[in-house]
């Protein structure tokens, strides 16, 4: 890792860290998810809030939001893909969340596999 995708860890890790319980923890969570699922995404922040990229110089493909509710989106840099079925060609972007289950931690990890491939 350079020196500058470690300071760009450590600026999440701080952002993370500031933020009020149960919020740090389930953000803390979501995190681990996403840097498990795509080892070689960076982490860095984006518009005030946690977010990931393929390098440290390009645009984040995901975020993490600690506004009203916690929130994971894909950004407009990633490549979207019709939901298909009942959704047709509706391209799920945003998902909200307030804890993070068996399933959540399942279903956060495609997504960031999806927009990291």
């Amino acid at each position: 890792m350079s020196s500058k995708d470690e300071k760009n860890l450590a600026q999440v890790i701080e952002k993370i860290s500031h933020m009020d319980e149960p919020r740090r923890s389930v953000m803390q969570q979501v995190h681990d998810i996403v840097m498990a699922a795509a080892p070689d995404l960076k982490p860095r922040i984006w518009y005030g809030m946690p977010a990931y990229a393929k390098s440290a110089s390009t645009p984040a493909l995901v975020t993490l939001r600690n506004d009203e509710r916690l929130n994971l989106a894909i950004t407009e840099k990633a490549d979207f893909r019709p939901a298909g079925g009942v959704d047709g060609n509706l391209m799920p972007a945003a998902w909200y969340f307030e804890t993070v289950d068996a399933v959540t931690e399942k279903r956060v990890a495609e997504i960031i596999r999806s927009v990291a491939d």
